[in-house]
């Protein structure tokens, strides 16, 4: 609701009780002052008629007390005021906005979040509160991007982020958190704003050069989250068996019941199995519940699937089904893993080396810049360069780049230079991550993606929230199901998503089948990804 409209609706409200008010002063000042009774509802005649200066002094005649001409008089004044004075202050604006052709720059709200500004991070953020029924807004001073997002049902305000005008026009004083997720230099701004206006209010800055964080918290951001940090320790964990196997990846959904995404290895038990014969017997309550192939996320995957090295599954089980079932994704008889080729000395570039070394593995850092810590200058798509580093010596190839189209050329000039080498890629923008799977890369996790989870975790708070995996896991309750099972409501046929385990009452019920009938109060927790999760959001709503 617009603030006009809040404010007309104020208005109209306490009018109301003002004549209200004079209406029962009038009937007892009528029988206690002039001994004439009547009805409420004559007084209230009486009180409107006044107000809305379509009858004066009907009843002049019964007035002889000077307590009742005097209220008389002022139920004139307070009619005229309340007409000819107030209610332009609040009407008229809220026509104005109604009759205005042009985008919102003002919303009225509480426990929101305010988002400074779109972006494809962004985006994945919008993905996630939507998904759990958080309301936000969107700052954006771009007209061409708010004409867009307008259109596509995205809650969004034009105006400048950096202006303390436009902060206060978006209710940061009644919000639950503002999000900076613009530029650093652009961030910091957008800090200042917001605490100007609503120093109380929490507020989360992203920032992309970790040597700007400590400027970001002198500005009064409360939490500043570095994604590309995260993003780099993940492909360092994806790229090598070492560091993978000490990682863990799983995530607890209850008391031993876990979900975890494991990359099949070429050479492992698991590669050339269907996904029917995955799990073994001797692993009771484990479940290959979705998986990724060569980009493309599909839920309860065809038992007759085959998995190649190029899958990823999703399991879930108890925690030694899912830890059996990592053991086999990988290949045991590989040679130990000890060296990795960096493209990219950036950020995430950077974050692949320290974790990669920490892990006790060598690394070689290529970069088209010299530096003290890059080993091979050059350009990453030619050849020659690859070869100077020795790639085909290499376990993996880490794409940390700044440019997708660079990624993408480079994944394809990799692959035949050393065919075995795999290659795991960072994806800048989400959509650059199905290309890349085409571009033969083993593994690839968009920055956009972990970034927007992030903060989403940072935001709700939810554990289960994984930033650094391609599926999202979330926790909803379904009141458009209730009194349903599974089966009936066709979750996962409607939505792609696959429902984990439901919490009633304090506990977690896991092992749910399509005969689990949803109560009151239940909360589904569910994994599938991005559309997916948007889809089930709009089910259960």
């Amino acid at each position: 609701m617009a603030k006009p409209a809040r404010r007309a609706g104020l208005y109209l409200l306490a009018t109301a009780g003002v004549i209200l008010v004079y209406a029962l002063l009038y009937q007892l000042g009528m029988a206690r002052l002039e001994g004439v009774e009547m009805r409420f509802i004559e007084a209230l005649h009486v009180v409107v008629e006044t107000f809305t200066t379509v009858g004066y002094g009907e009843q002049a005649e019964s007035w002889n007390s000077t307590a009742m001409l005097a209220l008389s008089i002022a139920m004139q004044l307070t009619g005229v005021a309340l007409i000819f004075l107030t209610l332009p202050a609040f009407v008229l604006p809220l026509f104005a906005e109604a009759l205005a052709s042009g985008p919102a720059r003002i919303y009225d709200g509480e426990d929101h979040v305010v988002i400074c500004t779109f972006s494809p991070t962004v985006d994945t953020l919008i993905t996630e509160l939507e998904a759990r029924g958080q309301p936000y807004v969107v700052v954006e001073s771009d007209d061409e991007t708010v004409e867009t997002l307008e259109a596509d049902g995205v809650e969004i305000v034009q105006g400048n982020p950096e202006d303390v005008e436009t902060m206060a026009a978006v209710s940061v004083d009644e919000a639950d958190a503002v999000v900076a997720a613009d530029d650093d230099e652009t961030n910091a701004s957008v800090i200042l704003a917001a605490q100007h206006v609503a120093p109380e209010t929490r507020v989360l800055s992203l920032v992309e050069d970790e040597n700007h964080a400590d400027y970001h918290r002198y500005a009064g951001a409360d939490e500043v989250v570095q994604p590309r940090q995260v993003l780099g320790e993940s492909l360092a964990g994806k790229a090598s068996t070492a560091i993978y196997s000490g990682l863990n990846d799983a995530v607890e959904i209850a008391e031993n019941f876990e979900i975890a995404e494991l990359l099949v290895q070429g050479g492992s038990d698991l590669e050339g199995r269907t996904v029917g014969n995955a799990v073994t017997d001797d692993l009771p309550g484990t479940h290959v519940v979705g998986a990724w192939f060569r980009g493309e996320f599909v839920s309860a995957p065809d038992p007759n699937r085959r998995i190649d090295d190029h899958t990823v599954l999703l399991v879930a089980g108890p925690a030694a089904g899912v830890e059996a079932m990592k053991d086999r994704s990988l290949d045991g008889d590989r040679p130990p893993q000890d060296h990795l080729v960096i493209a990219g000395n950036g950020v995430t570039g950077s974050a692949v080396a320290e974790t990669a070394t920490s892990g006790g593995l060598s690394v070689t850092i290529v970069d088209v810049e010299d530096s003290p810590s890059v080993d091979v200058v050059g350009d990453v798509t030619d050849p020659i360069t690859l070869e100077d580093a020795e790639i085909e010596d290499a376990d993996a190839l880490v794409l940390a780049l700044s440019e997708d189209t660079t990624a993408l050329f480079a994944a394809l000039v990799s692959r035949q230079v050393a065919p075995a080498t795999g290659i795991i890629a960072r994806a800048n923008d989400a959509d650059s991550s199905p290309k890349l799977y085409r571009a033969d890369a083993d593994y690839v996790l968009s920055l956009p993606t972990v970034s927007g989870r992030m903060l989403a975790s940072k935001l709700l708070d939810e554990e289960v929230i994984t930033p650094e995996t391609q599926v999202e896991l979330v926790r909803r309750e379904a009141p458009a199901l209730v009194g349903r099972t599974l089966g009936e409501a066709n979750v996962r046929a409607r939505t792609d998503c696959t429902v984990l385990a439901v919490e009633r009452d304090g506990q977690t019920i896991t092992g749910v089948d399509a005969g689990f009938r949803i109560r009151e109060g239940d909360t589904l927790v569910v994994a599938g990804d991005d559309d997916a999760v948007d889809a089930f959001a709009e089910l259960v709503a």
